[in-house]
């Protein structure tokens, strides 16, 4: 088992919802209160599911099944009991007081330990000779760290070599909101049950998760409303991008309007400008200092110049546009503010804040107009948004969809958030969570690239949240293309960028189960 990219089935599962440990709780109470739904049924369906994984992953060797008390530790049993009917050496290590001859074992005559009955070298070595250990200790109802027993086994477990597969949330990981408060598992797979929970998406428990495989085991659907997160999965994402039809003209595909690129800093805006035709708009008009003209019109031959001390030109070039970049490489001395008021007053088009702008706004030096920003998307990272909400990085607080409301509340913009992962809010519909990034986005100029993309997906109709989202998506999805690693500069990732967009298929999870929902590589 070694997906590479994130993936998801094509067909029917679009939309795979990040549900917190809190939700996923509630929901099970309200399917199995409300309709009817066995509790029972969904604890052996995800128990076999679970081993199905295991068997396709791993389908040879010792596994010791770490047992707790609750809900996590009856799926783990099932899956235990599975196994050894299908002939696997299964050994059961109980974290808690369940009984050894516990009724979901079905008198399959399994070998049970107790972890109070064993020293820690006897605990060491029952781990050491496993191949496979699975995680069935706390699940989604850890409240603070582990305790003294669970925090014991979580301890022995970080010394052995055998790999591990936790269910629905490697044991010590907040489900919601993915701290790690104390002791924690680090997984190599996460089986998730019914839907990945937020707390593996979010640092720093996505980093304890491992690969991420969300399994259906017979929920209903999720009514709307009761989740505020989901996932920009390939499927969503194609399912959303904009085409082009087959009789068409540049004006119909997205008149972008640049405005960046104070003297010095024509860098910026090139990396612009080249991702936003890359990503598909039909026509680019930039507006930078006369100084940047040379080396822009050398470099973007195909973007129309304007002159930011053209004022008319200036407003011609907005009113003839589909959208507006705004912020990268700007500055915020008198050439980026005189530009930023000129563009903020006189659009009435989508507009995206990005770098200096940002700082521009946090500082007082314009206002957005009225109605202004349910047609804008920013992007600050997370320097910029202390800044737009009067904080420092130091007393921002760590949970990022809870920054990323705030910023909507404060400016009444969609926000795309950068950071691992970054993160879109629109303030109503669920907070799309990025699936594609990685480290090795982390490189000065990424920021402009982003901005580019979607600035030219503002031109061609996208509203500001999916352009958010599709965004992050393309250019995650070109950069791991690109396959260089660190070596990773914007320039591969605009270069890249047609191969992203001509994809048509989503890829296949290579378990080959069909009841895969969700299959994402383990964060890298």
């Amino acid at each position: 088992m070694g997906a590479s990219d994130p993936a998801i089935r094509p067909a029917g599962s679009e939309r795979v919802l990040a549900p917190s440990g809190h939700e996923a709780a509630s929901f099970d109470r309200w399917a199995i209160e409300a309709l009817g739904v066995p509790q029972a049924v969904l604890m052996e369906n995800a128990g076999r599911c679970a081993a199905h994984v295991l068997q396709r992953w791993q389908p040879s060797g010792r596994v010791v099944v770490l047992v707790g008390s609750g809900n996590n530790g009856g799926d783990a049993l099932v899956l235990a009991r599975t196994l050894a009917a299908w002939g696997r050496s299964v050994r059961i290590l109980l974290a808690s007081d369940r009984p050894a001859d516990d009724p979901l074992l079905h008198a399959w005559p399994i070998p049970v330990d107790r972890d109070s009955d064993l020293n820690a070298s006897g605990l060491r070595g029952l781990l050491d000779a496993a191949d496979v250990v699975v995680d069935g200790l706390l699940g989604t109802g850890l409240a603070g760290p582990p305790r003294d027993r669970s925090s014991r086994v979580i301890d022995a477990l970080t010394s052995t070599s055998a790999l591990v597969m936790a269910l629905d949330v490697p044991s010590g990981v907040d489900s919601d909101s993915g701290d790690v408060p104390g002791a924690a598992v680090q997984a190599d797979v996460t089986v998730a049950f019914g839907a990945p929970k937020l707390g593996t998406i979010l640092h720093p428990g996505r980093m304890h998760a491992g690969r991420v495989v969300a399994v259906d085991i017979g929920f209903p659907p999720w009514p709307d409303g009761r989740v505020r997160a989901e996932l920009a999965t390939p499927a969503w994402a194609l399912a959303h991008l904009p085409r082009r039809g087959g009789a068409t003209h540049k004006n119909a595909e997205g008149r972008l309007l640049v405005v960046s690129g104070a003297p010095g800093m024509a860098g910026a805006t090139v990396l612009t400008v080249r991702a936003a035709f890359a990503a598909g708009t039909g026509l680019v008009r930039v507006c930078s200092a006369p100084e940047n003209r040379e080396i822009l019109q050398a470099a973007v031959p195909e973007a129309m110049f304007v002159s930011a001390e053209d004022g008319d030109a200036l407003e011609q070039a907005m009113v003839a546009s589909d959208a507006a970049v705004l912020g990268p490489g700007l500055g915020t001395e008198a050439f980026g503010l005189e530009a930023a008021r000129r563009v903020i007053t006189g659009s009435s088009a989508p507009l995206l804040l990005d770098a200096d702008a940002l700082n521009l706004l946090a500082a007082g030096a314009f206002e957005l107009p009225a109605g202004a920003g349910g047609r804008s998307l920013m992007t600050p990272h997370p320097g910029e948004a202390a800044r737009l909400l009067d904080l420092t990085t130091a007393t921002l607080p760590t949970d990022r969809l809870g920054v990323a409301r705030s910023l909507v509340e404060r400016w009444g913009c969609t926000v795309l958030l950068k950071g691992a992962p970054s993160l879109v809010d629109s303030g109503q519909d669920p907070v799309l969570l990025d699936t594609q990034s990685s480290s090795d986005l982390a490189v000065a100029g990424m920021g402009d690239t982003l901005s580019g993309i979607c600035g030219a997906l503002l031109a061609r109709g996208c509203p500001a949240r999916e352009a958010g989202a599709l965004g992050l998506y393309l250019s995650g999805r070109a950069a791991r293309i690109a396959g260089r690693g660190v070596s990773l500069t914007p320039s591969d990732v605009v270069r890249w960028l047609h191969v992203a967009l001509r994809e048509d298929t989503v890829p296949m999870s290579d378990l080959e189960l069909p009841f895969v929902l969700f299959d994402a590589a383990p964060a890298d």
